[in-house]
């Protein structure tokens, strides 16, 4: 049960819902979520390791760079069944598909350096 709650609990909070729906179209670094989300590096740190915590993201050395995924659900079953559904919820709402818009313009090789 405490899988469930701790899922829960990570999904509770609308950055980190985000944080997921950017995941779903590419690798990011927190440089990048953090112009993506106008929030602080901090911030944005704090929310993914909720998220890693739950099972819903991991993360990989590139050089210089940590890049976060979303995770393969392998280490829990509701983290996999929920990652599948969040791929069809949330499409049509306009503060996501903004978000996703934006994101195609972002690249850490200009912000990051």
């Amino acid at each position: 049960m405490q899988s469930l709650i701790k899922l829960a609990k990570a999904l509770s909070d609308p950055n980190r819902v985000k944080i997921i729906k950017m995941l779903q179209q590419r690798t990011m670094c927190v440089c990048e979520l953090r112009v993506a989300l106008g929030i602080s590096q901090p911030a944005v740190s704090k929310h993914l390791k909720i998220l890693e915590k739950a099972g819903l993201v991991s993360s990989y050395k590139d050089g210089a760079w940590t890049n976060y995924v979303l995770s393969d659900g392998k280490s829990s079953p509701f983290a996999a069944t929920l990652l599948g559904n969040l791929r069809h919820w949330l499409g049509d709402d306009p503060e996501v598909s903004d978000l996703l818009r934006r994101i195609q313009t972002i690249r850490r090789e200009e912000m990051c350096r």
